[in-house]
Protein backbone atom coordinates (compact mmCIF):
# COMPACT_ATOMS: atom_id res chain seq x y z
CA UNK A 1 0.00 0.00 0.00
CA UNK A 2 1.18 3.56 -0.62
CA UNK A 3 2.72 5.76 2.08
CA UNK A 4 1.19 9.21 2.65
CA UNK A 5 2.69 12.21 4.44
CA UNK A 6 0.08 14.43 6.09
CA UNK A 7 -0.35 17.64 8.04
CA UNK A 8 -3.43 18.31 10.14
CA UNK A 9 -4.82 20.07 13.20
CA UNK A 10 -6.27 18.64 16.40
CA UNK A 11 -9.41 19.82 18.17
CA UNK A 12 -7.18 21.92 20.43
CA UNK A 13 -5.64 23.65 17.41
CA UNK A 14 -2.24 21.94 17.54
CA UNK A 15 -0.49 21.01 14.27
CA UNK A 16 0.17 17.33 13.66
CA UNK A 17 2.44 15.92 10.94
CA UNK A 18 3.52 12.40 10.08
CA UNK A 19 3.43 9.50 7.66
CA UNK A 20 0.89 6.68 7.42
CA UNK A 21 0.23 3.66 5.20
CA UNK A 22 -3.29 3.61 3.76
CA UNK A 23 -5.16 2.19 0.78
CA UNK A 24 -6.07 5.68 -0.48
CA UNK A 25 -6.23 9.32 0.51
CA UNK A 26 -9.88 8.88 1.46
CA UNK A 27 -9.03 5.98 3.77
CA UNK A 28 -6.33 8.08 5.47
CA UNK A 29 -8.76 11.00 5.87
CA UNK A 30 -11.26 8.70 7.59
CA UNK A 31 -8.50 7.28 9.82
CA UNK A 32 -7.39 10.77 10.89
CA UNK A 33 -10.94 11.95 11.57
CA UNK A 34 -11.48 8.97 13.87
CA UNK A 35 -8.45 10.23 15.78
CA UNK A 36 -10.03 13.73 15.86
CA UNK A 37 -7.43 15.17 13.51
CA UNK A 38 -8.58 17.44 10.68
CA UNK A 39 -6.33 16.81 7.65
CA UNK A 40 -4.98 19.91 5.91
CA UNK A 41 -2.64 18.35 3.30
CA UNK A 42 -2.13 14.73 2.26
CA UNK A 43 0.53 13.75 -0.27
CA UNK A 44 1.55 10.32 -1.51
CA UNK A 45 5.27 9.76 -0.98
CA UNK A 46 7.18 9.39 -4.21
CA UNK A 47 4.67 11.54 -6.12
CA UNK A 48 5.47 14.95 -4.68
CA UNK A 49 6.45 17.75 -7.03
CA UNK A 50 10.12 17.49 -7.93
CA UNK A 51 12.39 19.24 -10.39
CA UNK A 52 13.09 17.13 -13.48
CA UNK A 53 16.40 15.27 -13.49
CA UNK A 54 18.34 13.91 -16.42
CA UNK A 55 19.32 10.26 -16.51
CA UNK A 56 16.93 9.51 -13.63
CA UNK A 57 16.54 5.80 -14.38
CA UNK A 58 18.13 3.01 -12.37
CA UNK A 59 20.53 0.87 -14.39
CA UNK A 60 20.78 -2.90 -14.05
CA UNK A 61 24.38 -2.54 -12.82
CA UNK A 62 23.29 -0.23 -9.99
CA UNK A 63 20.53 -2.68 -9.06
CA UNK A 64 22.97 -5.61 -9.09
CA UNK A 65 25.45 -3.80 -6.81
CA UNK A 66 22.64 -2.79 -4.43
CA UNK A 67 21.28 -6.34 -4.29
CA UNK A 68 24.73 -7.81 -3.63
CA UNK A 69 25.39 -5.32 -0.80
CA UNK A 70 21.89 -5.86 0.60
CA UNK A 71 22.40 -9.63 0.77
CA UNK A 72 25.73 -9.21 2.62
CA UNK A 73 24.15 -6.87 5.17
CA UNK A 74 21.18 -9.18 5.79
CA UNK A 75 23.54 -12.14 6.14
CA UNK A 76 25.57 -10.15 8.71
CA UNK A 77 22.42 -9.73 10.83
CA UNK A 78 21.74 -6.00 10.33
CA UNK A 79 18.09 -4.92 10.73
CA UNK A 80 16.18 -4.49 7.48
CA UNK A 81 15.40 -0.79 8.00
CA UNK A 82 19.02 -0.01 8.85
CA UNK A 83 20.21 -1.79 5.67
CA UNK A 84 17.83 0.28 3.55
CA UNK A 85 18.87 3.48 5.31
CA UNK A 86 22.60 2.83 4.76
CA UNK A 87 22.21 1.73 1.15
CA UNK A 88 19.82 4.57 0.32
CA UNK A 89 22.18 7.15 1.79
CA UNK A 90 25.17 6.02 -0.30
CA UNK A 91 23.37 6.04 -3.67
CA UNK A 92 24.57 8.65 -6.17
CA UNK A 93 21.50 8.11 -8.36
CA UNK A 94 18.79 10.44 -7.03
CA UNK A 95 15.95 8.34 -8.43
CA UNK A 96 17.30 5.19 -6.78
CA UNK A 97 17.87 7.04 -3.51
CA UNK A 98 14.30 8.31 -3.55
CA UNK A 99 12.93 4.82 -4.25
CA UNK A 100 14.92 3.27 -1.39
CA UNK A 101 13.78 6.03 0.97
CA UNK A 102 10.18 5.22 0.04
CA UNK A 103 10.79 1.49 0.57
CA UNK A 104 12.30 2.18 4.00
CA UNK A 105 9.32 4.33 4.96
CA UNK A 106 6.88 1.61 3.93
CA UNK A 107 8.80 -1.07 5.88
CA UNK A 108 8.88 1.19 8.95
CA UNK A 109 5.11 1.59 8.57
CA UNK A 110 4.60 -2.18 8.80
CA UNK A 111 4.63 -3.29 5.16
CA UNK A 112 6.58 -6.35 4.06
CA UNK A 113 9.72 -5.74 2.02
CA UNK A 114 8.13 -7.29 -1.10
CA UNK A 115 5.05 -5.05 -0.88
CA UNK A 116 7.25 -2.02 -0.24
CA UNK A 117 9.30 -2.82 -3.35
CA UNK A 118 6.10 -3.26 -5.42
CA UNK A 119 5.34 0.43 -4.89
CA UNK A 120 8.30 1.22 -7.18
CA UNK A 121 7.70 -0.93 -10.31
CA UNK A 122 10.06 1.16 -12.45
CA UNK A 123 12.98 0.06 -10.26
CA UNK A 124 11.92 -3.39 -8.99
CA UNK A 125 10.10 -5.56 -11.53
CA UNK A 126 7.80 -8.55 -10.90
CA UNK A 127 10.69 -11.02 -10.92
CA UNK A 128 12.52 -9.07 -8.22
CA UNK A 129 9.53 -8.58 -5.92
CA UNK A 130 8.27 -12.17 -6.25
CA UNK A 131 11.69 -13.59 -5.40
CA UNK A 132 11.98 -11.27 -2.39
CA UNK A 133 8.51 -12.38 -1.28
CA UNK A 134 9.58 -16.04 -1.56
CA UNK A 135 12.71 -15.26 0.44
CA UNK A 136 10.74 -13.50 3.19
CA UNK A 137 8.25 -16.36 3.40
CA UNK A 138 10.96 -19.03 3.57
CA UNK A 139 13.28 -17.07 5.86
CA UNK A 140 16.12 -17.17 3.34
CA UNK A 141 16.11 -13.56 2.17
CA UNK A 142 19.93 -13.32 2.11
CA UNK A 143 20.22 -16.38 -0.18
CA UNK A 144 17.47 -15.08 -2.47
CA UNK A 145 19.18 -11.69 -2.75
CA UNK A 146 22.46 -13.42 -3.67
CA UNK A 147 20.65 -15.35 -6.43
CA UNK A 148 19.02 -12.14 -7.61
CA UNK A 149 22.37 -10.34 -7.77
CA UNK A 150 23.88 -13.21 -9.77
CA UNK A 151 20.88 -13.25 -12.11
CA UNK A 152 21.01 -9.49 -12.72
CA UNK A 153 24.78 -9.60 -13.37
CA UNK A 154 24.33 -12.38 -15.94
CA UNK A 155 21.42 -10.50 -17.52
CA UNK A 156 23.62 -7.41 -17.84
CA UNK A 157 26.21 -9.58 -19.58
CA UNK A 158 23.60 -10.84 -22.06
CA UNK A 159 22.41 -7.30 -22.81
CA UNK A 160 26.03 -6.29 -23.32
CA UNK A 161 26.39 -9.10 -25.86
CA UNK A 162 23.42 -7.73 -27.82
CA UNK A 163 24.83 -4.20 -27.76
CA UNK A 164 28.29 -5.29 -28.84
CA UNK A 165 26.74 -7.26 -31.71
CA UNK A 166 24.57 -4.37 -32.89
CA UNK A 167 26.56 -1.24 -32.14
CA UNK A 168 29.39 -1.81 -34.65
CA UNK A 169 27.20 -2.33 -37.74
CA UNK A 170 24.80 0.42 -36.62
CA UNK A 171 27.58 3.00 -36.23
CA UNK A 172 29.29 1.94 -39.47
CA UNK A 173 26.07 2.10 -41.51
CA UNK A 174 25.18 5.48 -39.98
CA UNK A 175 28.60 6.90 -40.89
CA UNK A 176 28.35 5.42 -44.37
CA UNK A 177 24.92 7.00 -44.91
CA UNK A 178 26.24 10.37 -43.72
CA UNK A 179 29.26 10.19 -46.05
CA UNK A 180 27.09 9.24 -49.04
CA UNK A 181 24.63 12.08 -48.40
CA UNK A 182 27.52 14.55 -47.95
CA UNK A 183 29.10 13.42 -51.24
CA UNK A 184 25.81 13.72 -53.12
CA UNK A 185 24.92 17.04 -51.49
CA UNK A 186 28.25 18.93 -51.64
CA UNK A 187 30.90 17.10 -53.72
CA UNK A 188 29.00 15.77 -56.77
CA UNK A 189 27.52 19.22 -57.72
CA UNK A 190 31.10 20.58 -58.10
CA UNK A 191 31.91 17.83 -60.61
CA UNK A 192 28.56 18.37 -62.35
CA UNK A 193 29.36 22.04 -63.01
CA UNK A 194 32.79 21.04 -64.30
CA UNK A 195 31.33 18.51 -66.73
CA UNK A 196 28.75 21.01 -67.99
CA UNK A 197 31.48 23.60 -68.60
CA UNK A 198 33.65 21.11 -70.52
CA UNK A 199 30.72 19.65 -72.47
CA UNK A 200 31.80 16.11 -71.61
CA UNK A 201 29.79 13.04 -72.61
CA UNK A 202 28.46 11.47 -69.43
CA UNK A 203 28.35 7.67 -69.08
CA UNK A 204 25.31 6.00 -67.47
CA UNK A 205 26.82 5.56 -63.93
CA UNK A 206 27.69 9.26 -63.83
CA UNK A 207 24.17 10.24 -64.96
CA UNK A 208 22.66 8.07 -62.20
CA UNK A 209 24.88 9.64 -59.51
CA UNK A 210 24.12 13.17 -60.76
CA UNK A 211 20.39 12.37 -60.72
CA UNK A 212 20.68 11.17 -57.11
CA UNK A 213 22.66 14.31 -56.27
CA UNK A 214 19.96 16.56 -57.76
CA UNK A 215 17.31 14.68 -55.77
CA UNK A 216 19.26 15.09 -52.51
CA UNK A 217 19.87 18.81 -53.17
CA UNK A 218 16.20 19.48 -53.93
CA UNK A 219 14.74 17.37 -51.15
CA UNK A 220 17.39 17.36 -48.39
CA UNK A 221 15.00 18.84 -45.79
CA UNK A 222 12.24 16.42 -46.73
CA UNK A 223 14.71 13.50 -46.54
CA UNK A 224 15.84 14.56 -43.05
CA UNK A 225 12.23 14.97 -41.88
CA UNK A 226 11.32 11.61 -43.44
CA UNK A 227 14.16 9.81 -41.63
CA UNK A 228 13.15 11.31 -38.28
CA UNK A 229 9.45 10.58 -38.93
CA UNK A 230 10.23 6.99 -39.94
CA UNK A 231 12.26 6.50 -36.75
CA UNK A 232 9.46 7.72 -34.48
CA UNK A 233 6.81 5.86 -36.50
CA UNK A 234 8.71 2.57 -36.10
CA UNK A 235 9.22 3.30 -32.41
CA UNK A 236 5.49 3.96 -31.94
CA UNK A 237 4.59 0.86 -33.97
CA UNK A 238 6.93 -1.27 -31.85
CA UNK A 239 5.14 -0.13 -28.68
CA UNK A 240 1.86 -1.62 -29.93
CA UNK A 241 1.33 -5.34 -29.15
CA UNK A 242 0.89 -6.30 -32.81
CA UNK A 243 3.82 -4.20 -34.00
CA UNK A 244 6.13 -5.58 -31.34
CA UNK A 245 5.22 -9.15 -32.29
CA UNK A 246 5.76 -8.50 -36.02
CA UNK A 247 9.12 -6.76 -35.57
CA UNK A 248 10.41 -9.35 -33.08
CA UNK A 249 9.38 -12.12 -35.48
CA UNK A 250 11.27 -10.42 -38.33
CA UNK A 251 14.37 -9.95 -36.17
CA UNK A 252 14.45 -13.67 -35.34
CA UNK A 253 14.46 -14.44 -39.09
CA UNK A 254 17.34 -12.10 -40.00
CA UNK A 255 20.43 -14.11 -41.07
CA UNK A 256 23.20 -14.25 -38.45
CA UNK A 257 21.44 -11.81 -36.09
CA UNK A 258 18.30 -13.96 -35.75
CA UNK A 259 20.31 -16.97 -34.58
CA UNK A 260 22.08 -14.84 -31.97
CA UNK A 261 18.82 -13.34 -30.68
CA UNK A 262 17.29 -16.82 -30.38
CA UNK A 263 20.23 -18.03 -28.29
CA UNK A 264 19.97 -14.95 -26.07
CA UNK A 265 16.23 -15.61 -25.59
CA UNK A 266 16.88 -19.23 -24.61
CA UNK A 267 19.63 -18.21 -22.15
CA UNK A 268 17.42 -15.54 -20.58
CA UNK A 269 14.33 -17.76 -20.38
CA UNK A 270 16.17 -20.66 -18.73
CA UNK A 271 18.12 -18.42 -16.34
CA UNK A 272 15.00 -16.53 -15.24
CA UNK A 273 12.79 -19.59 -14.76
CA UNK A 274 15.59 -21.57 -13.07
CA UNK A 275 16.28 -18.73 -10.62
CA UNK A 276 12.58 -18.35 -9.79
CA UNK A 277 12.00 -22.09 -9.25
CA UNK A 278 15.15 -22.41 -7.10
CA UNK A 279 13.82 -19.54 -4.97
CA UNK A 280 10.52 -21.29 -4.30
CA UNK A 281 8.27 -19.42 -6.72
CA UNK A 282 5.49 -21.71 -8.08
CA UNK A 283 5.99 -22.82 -11.70
CA UNK A 284 2.84 -21.12 -13.03
CA UNK A 285 3.84 -17.80 -11.49
CA UNK A 286 7.41 -18.38 -12.67
CA UNK A 287 6.31 -18.95 -16.27
CA UNK A 288 4.16 -15.84 -16.17
CA UNK A 289 7.00 -13.67 -14.82
CA UNK A 290 9.49 -15.20 -17.27
CA UNK A 291 7.17 -14.44 -20.18
CA UNK A 292 6.73 -10.81 -19.14
CA UNK A 293 10.48 -10.28 -18.68
CA UNK A 294 11.61 -12.20 -21.77
CA UNK A 295 12.17 -9.05 -23.86
CA UNK A 296 10.78 -10.67 -27.02
CA UNK A 297 7.08 -10.80 -27.97
CA UNK A 298 7.44 -14.15 -29.80
CA UNK A 299 9.05 -15.80 -26.77
CA UNK A 300 6.48 -14.19 -24.47
CA UNK A 301 3.58 -15.62 -26.50
CA UNK A 302 5.20 -19.07 -26.58
CA UNK A 303 5.75 -19.11 -22.81
CA UNK A 304 2.18 -18.02 -22.12
CA UNK A 305 1.00 -20.96 -24.26
CA UNK A 306 3.25 -23.27 -22.22
CA UNK A 307 1.84 -21.80 -19.00
CA UNK A 308 -1.73 -22.44 -20.16
CA UNK A 309 -0.88 -26.07 -20.98
CA UNK A 310 0.80 -26.60 -17.58
CA UNK A 311 -2.23 -25.05 -15.89
CA UNK A 312 -4.38 -27.67 -17.63
CA UNK A 313 -2.26 -30.42 -16.06
CA UNK A 314 0.20 -31.22 -18.86
CA UNK A 315 3.98 -31.43 -18.51
CA UNK A 316 6.13 -28.55 -19.63
CA UNK A 317 7.99 -30.48 -22.37
CA UNK A 318 5.30 -31.14 -25.00
CA UNK A 319 3.87 -27.58 -25.15
CA UNK A 320 7.44 -26.27 -25.21
CA UNK A 321 8.19 -28.40 -28.30
CA UNK A 322 4.92 -27.34 -29.93
CA UNK A 323 5.89 -23.64 -29.88
CA UNK A 324 8.75 -24.18 -32.42
CA UNK A 325 10.57 -21.30 -30.73
CA UNK A 326 13.08 -23.21 -28.63
CA UNK A 327 15.60 -25.78 -29.92
CA UNK A 328 14.71 -29.46 -29.43
CA UNK A 329 17.78 -29.94 -27.21
CA UNK A 330 16.36 -27.42 -24.73
CA UNK A 331 13.03 -29.23 -24.58
CA UNK A 332 14.74 -32.60 -24.09
CA UNK A 333 16.98 -31.35 -21.27
CA UNK A 334 14.03 -29.67 -19.55
CA UNK A 335 12.13 -32.97 -19.84
CA UNK A 336 14.99 -34.79 -18.11
CA UNK A 337 15.06 -32.17 -15.36
CA UNK A 338 11.31 -32.45 -14.88
CA UNK A 339 11.45 -36.27 -14.61
CA UNK A 340 14.35 -36.25 -12.15
CA UNK A 341 12.88 -33.48 -10.00
CA UNK A 342 15.83 -31.16 -10.65
CA UNK A 343 14.22 -28.76 -13.11
CA UNK A 344 15.78 -25.63 -11.61
CA UNK A 345 19.32 -27.10 -11.74
CA UNK A 346 18.80 -28.28 -15.33
CA UNK A 347 17.53 -24.86 -16.40
CA UNK A 348 20.61 -23.19 -14.93
CA UNK A 349 22.88 -25.67 -16.76
CA UNK A 350 21.10 -24.91 -20.05
CA UNK A 351 21.52 -21.20 -19.36
CA UNK A 352 25.26 -21.59 -18.68
CA UNK A 353 25.66 -23.49 -21.95
CA UNK A 354 23.75 -20.93 -24.02
CA UNK A 355 25.53 -17.98 -22.44
CA UNK A 356 28.79 -19.49 -23.69
CA UNK A 357 27.12 -20.00 -27.07
CA UNK A 358 26.12 -16.33 -27.10
CA UNK A 359 29.71 -15.22 -26.44
CA UNK A 360 30.97 -17.40 -29.31
CA UNK A 361 28.12 -16.25 -31.61
CA UNK A 362 28.90 -12.57 -30.94
CA UNK A 363 32.56 -13.09 -31.88
CA UNK A 364 31.57 -14.99 -35.04
CA UNK A 365 29.02 -12.34 -35.97
CA UNK A 366 31.48 -9.48 -35.61
CA UNK A 367 34.10 -11.45 -37.56
CA UNK A 368 31.62 -12.10 -40.39
CA UNK A 369 30.06 -8.63 -40.49
CA UNK A 370 33.25 -6.58 -40.49
CA UNK A 371 34.40 -7.54 -44.02
CA UNK A 372 30.81 -7.39 -45.32
CA UNK A 373 30.31 -3.86 -44.03
CA UNK A 374 33.71 -2.74 -45.34
CA UNK A 375 32.84 -4.27 -48.73
CA UNK A 376 29.50 -2.44 -48.78
CA UNK A 377 31.20 0.81 -47.78
CA UNK A 378 33.82 0.38 -50.51
CA UNK A 379 31.25 -0.44 -53.20
CA UNK A 380 28.92 2.49 -52.40
CA UNK A 381 31.47 5.23 -51.73
CA UNK A 382 33.96 3.89 -54.27
CA UNK A 383 31.20 3.60 -56.88
CA UNK A 384 30.29 7.28 -56.45
CA UNK A 385 33.91 8.40 -56.71
CA UNK A 386 34.65 6.26 -59.78
CA UNK A 387 31.47 7.40 -61.55
CA UNK A 388 32.61 11.01 -61.10
CA UNK A 389 36.04 10.29 -62.59
CA UNK A 390 34.80 8.32 -65.65
CA UNK A 391 34.05 11.47 -67.74
CA UNK A 392 37.48 12.87 -66.81
CA UNK A 393 39.13 9.73 -68.14
CA UNK A 394 37.30 10.12 -71.47
CA UNK A 395 38.24 13.81 -71.66
CA UNK A 396 41.90 13.03 -70.97
CA UNK A 397 41.93 10.33 -73.67
CA UNK A 398 40.41 12.80 -76.18
CA UNK A 399 42.93 15.51 -75.34
CA UNK A 400 45.85 13.10 -75.60
CA UNK A 401 44.52 11.87 -78.97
Amino acid sequence: MPVYSFRGTTAAGATVTGERIAESKQALQAMLRRERVTPVTIKEKGKEFALPTFGGGVSAKELAVFTRQFSVMIDAGLPLVQCLEILGGQQDNRAFQKALTGVRGSVEGGATLANALRQHPKVFNDLYTNMVEAGETGGILDNILQRLATYIEKDVKLKGAVKSAMIYPAITLTIMSGVVILLLWKVVPVFTQLFLGLGADLPLPTKIVIGLSNFVQNWIILIAVGIVAAFFALRFYYKTPGGRFVMDSLLLKVPLIGSLLRKISVARFTRTLGTLLASGVPILEGLSITARTSGNAVVEKALMQVRKAVEEGRTIVEPLKATDVFPSMVSQMIGVGEQTGALDAMLNKISDFYEEEVDAAVKDLLTAMEPLILLLLGVVVGGIVISMYLPLFSLISKLSG
